[in-house]
């Protein structure tokens, strides 16, 4: 083939890409970010299942999204993989009675939350038997451990979770549990070990407890932001 009709070839196949590439639009990025820290007055008072005793302050901060404000957080962030990371909730309450002058608020520490930065979305985690005044979380690669109370807030566990699977990967009894009684913190800072993938509890009153957790594979799924294509849109834009 001589060089006259290559070059006609490529500027046919050019030509005829032009149009879609001209209609493919480029990845949108997205801004998030974590604000400076304030301090909010943070009561026993206000928050029954979170302050610890004789705390009168909250250091919370932005998280902003674009530049638009998505929620309160408070506490240290943890980076679980390049483009995600967790950081707790801190959720502003109406504690105005009826008939009361409006406008008072509390402060509460909330749920942790899962925050992606590609995609600016910014998700709740459901964390097995989390009880915002008892659970401290300690995190790992994408697990999670901490002391949890067990629906019916009669027992105490050792939880180790993972970023969005259905189950606990560990969840063992520690000890019964009295709401009405018990020692704040219920248990102290849970620590990790890499080799071998350890997790030691600290309940209070008792002797530290380990596990071997069996290391497994994340299954935090990180999606892009495009939009599937409708049928008709992608049969619209077969070539004819």
């Amino acid at each position: 083939m001589g060089r006259i009709a290559r070059l006609s070839i490529v500027a046919s196949v050019s030509f005829l890409a032009a149009p879609w590439l001209a209609g493919a639009a480029p990845r949108k990025g997205h801004s998030v970010v974590l604000g400076g820290v304030r301090t909010v007055p943070y009561s026993k008072e206000g928050d029954p299942a979170g302050a610890a005793a004789g705390e009168d302050a909250l250091k919370i901060r932005a998280l902003l999204v674009d530049g638009l404000l998505k929620e309160w957080t408070t506490g240290d962030a943890h980076d679980v993989t390049d483009r995600s990371f967790v950081v707790r909730r801190v959720i502003r309450l109406n504690d105005t009675l009826p008939g009361d002058k409006p406008g008072k608020w509390v402060w509460q520490r909330g749920p942790w939350l899962l925050v992606d930065r590609v995609t600016g979305r910014v998700t709740p985690l459901k964390l097995p038997d989390y009880d915002p005044g008892v659970s401290e979380v300690s995190w790992f690669r994408d697990y999670g451990a901490y002391c949890g109370v067990t629906a019916s807030g009669k027992s105490l566990y050792a939880v180790v979770a993972q970023v969005e699977a259905r189950k606990p990967v560990l969840a063992k009894k520690l000890s019964a549990f009295d709401a009405e009684n018990h020692p704040d913190p219920e248990c102290g800072q849970t620590e990790w070990q890499r080799e071998p993938l350890r997790v030691t509890f600290h309940p209070a009153g008792q002797s530290e407890v380990s596990y071997d957790i069996a290391p497994g594979s994340a299954v935090l799924v990180e999606d892009n932001e495009d939009e599937p294509e409708t049928p008709d849109a992608a049969t619209a834009s077969k070539p004819k």
